[in-house]
């Protein structure tokens, strides 16, 4: 008898710093709206269907902030703090019901952003909401929207980023559904203690999977940097040659790169309980020195994308080498090596972005049909393993119910079959060691295999000579701070190190989402300057990026490989 095809989901979950360092604001929501969704959808699905297992990843960057919205929430509940550091979450805890001006123009540009085929029209009286304001706007009449309106908007929209499994079984939850309009103060306050409580499960809700041995939850260093372009910005020329690349290196960036890899640790722990034993590098995002650097650190596996492997071993493996992709790599030393695993690029985008316009049943049956393709090309292999890995938020949004009946179906439906064995990273390496050494690791992401999502053009390239100005900065003036005022000026060092406001930045993105981000890198480079005590020069007054593009998936989300 043949031996069971291993399979491994890695869910990788993650926001960047929105918080401002000094008041404690927020400038975008999504990560409370993700953690009342996604991240509690997950939890409950993987509870729920027998023998489904694995891997979370959280990035310290989220559970940070997770952990940050709960206590506010709670001290707005027993009424410590008279407003909630979050404007979408203010306005819906308002006491009186009464919106300026502003604070309407805001709730419209805010309120209507989420699937709307998915998630709006699905129910009559939010639906409603956005068809009249479409009718106000087209006869500029939006001044005669009511107070009232706008407090049924604030509510809606928070109703319609609730999990599916919280709108199914949580009693607020389904009376506020089923009252539909004239949401009172009442309503609200009691919507606002269930998204304080979704909060606060968050890491109980994990913490019992894994006491379960259901997941694995691994993580990503501290506030998700692009580790192998800080270290070596030549990299990306690997891959592409005509990249354009800043005139210098990064400074210190080793000893960065090392702090982010220990903060990320301490962060897992305090969190979760327990040590990590894996980590997803930001974006998969890899290099020789990077994953020395993460078994330095005595992580027993990472991952990355399938083209890295495409071009580290200097061919198309699928043409050439198909079980190549289904057995874990080993990097290093003998004495100190990792367990690199690559991810199926085919199987995973299936999932981010062709399944969602299937009906549930037939894209369970594709994907079981992939499943078994994979499992005659692996033969021979010892122990073949096969890992889907890709973001656990931004996909569901447009599946049917949030998938919620896609993912409960195909998680019974592998764990019932003999022919495969859902586990996780740590589980398959203590059975099955990896003894297959890779002779060299080309630089590369998950994204196409390279760095060009996050460096090579002029705008992205722009926004890495701004951080290592700031960087120089920090480097001159950080040794005059006391020894409180200089961890906060490294926190602040690490968001701007972060690598999500290079991801949006570039002319193929939607332009409000980076109007956002663009904004809220440049205001995070200021701060730095700020807790410097210096002044910010006035080049970061300028625009970096203008976006105006229409990104597959609204820009959230990434293809594996360029040609799909």
């Amino acid at each position: 008898m043949s031996q069971p095809l291993s399979v491994v989901f890695c869910w990788h979950m993650h926001q960047p710093f929105y918080r401002e360092a000094d008041t404690g604001h927020y400038h975008l929501p999504w990560v409370y709206l993700h953690a009342i969704k996604d991240y509690t959808d997950m939890a409950v699905l993987l509870e729920q269907v027998d023998g489904a297992r694995a891997v979370i990843n959280y990035v310290p960057s989220l559970t940070e902030q997770i952990a940050d919205y709960t206590l506010q929430l709670q001290a707005w509940l027993k009424g410590d703090i008279k407003h909630i550091p979050d404007a979408l979450l203010d306005q819906l805890a308002s006491p009186s019901g009464v919106y300026s001006a502003e604070e309407r123009a805001f709730l419209l540009e805010s309120c209507f952003r989420l699937n709307h085929e998915r998630n709006l029209h699905r129910y009559a009286d939010y639906s409603r909401l956005l068809q009249l304001m479409e009718h106000a706007k087209a006869n500029a009449g939006l001044d005669y929207l009511s107070d009232a309106y706008f407090t049924d908007l604030v509510t809606w929209y928070h109703l319609g980023w609730l999990g599916e499994t919280v709108r199914n079984s949580h009693a607020t939850a389904k009376r506020l559904f089923a009252k539909a309009r004239g949401f009172d103060q009442q309503d609200r306050h009691d919507l606002i203690a269930l998204i304080a409580e979704l909060l606060a499960d968050i890491p109980k809700l994990y913490k019992k999977l894994v006491e379960d041995g259901k997941i694995e939850i691994s993580t990503t260093p501290y506030a998700h940097p692009i580790i192998p372009l800080m270290l070596d910005f030549s990299g990306a020329t690997d891959t592409v040659p005509d990249a354009l690349l800043p005139q210098e290196a990064y400074p210190g960036a080793k000893v960065r790169a090392k702090a982010h890899i220990s903060q990320a640790i301490d962060a897992h722990i305090d969190y979760f309980g327990h040590k990590p034993t894996g980590c997803w590098p930001a974006e998969g995002a890899v290099s020789a020195e990077t994953l020395a650097l993460m078994a330095e650190a005595k992580f027993a596996w990472c991952a990355t994308g399938e083209t890295v492997l495409h071009h580290s071993r200097g061919f198309n493996i699928r043409e050439h080498e198909p079980h190549d992709l289904y057995h874990p790599w080993l990097m290093g030393e003998k004495d100190s090596n990792i367990a690199c695993f690559f991810r199926d690029d085919h199987l995973s985008d299936l999932i981010g972005f062709e399944y969602s316009k299937w009906g549930t049943e037939d894209a369970v049956n594709n994907f079981m049909h992939e499943l078994a393709g994979i499992k005659h090309r692996s033969q021979g292999l010892k122990a073949p393993v096969v890992s889907i890995i890709m973001d656990g938020e931004n996909a569901w949004e447009h599946f049917h119910e949030n998938g919620v009946h896609f993912l409960s179906q195909l998680y019974q439906a592998i764990a019932d079959h003999d022919d495969y064995s859902m586990t996780t990273f740590e589980d398959y390496l203590k059975v099955n060691p990896a003894d297959t050494y890779l002779e060299k690791m080309v630089p590369g992401s998950w994204v196409y295999g390279n760095f060009s999502t996050w460096i090579g053009d002029r705008a992205k390239t722009r926004a890495w000579e701004l951080l290592i100005e700031v960087k120089h900065a920090f480097d001159a003036h950080s040794s005059k701070l006391s020894s409180q005022d200089l961890a906060e000026a490294e926190k602040q060092l690490s968001i701007c190190e972060g690598s999500d406001w290079c991801w949006w930045f570039g002319d193929y993105n939607p332009s409000g989402a980076v109007r956002d981000f663009d904004n809220l890198y440049r205001q995070h480079l200021k701060k730095l300057y700020q807790m410097l005590g210096l002044t910010a020069p006035t080049s970061l007054d300028e625009n970096i990026s203008q976006g105006g593009g229409d990104a597959e998936g609204g820009g959230a989300m990434r293809r594996g490989g360029a040609a799909e």
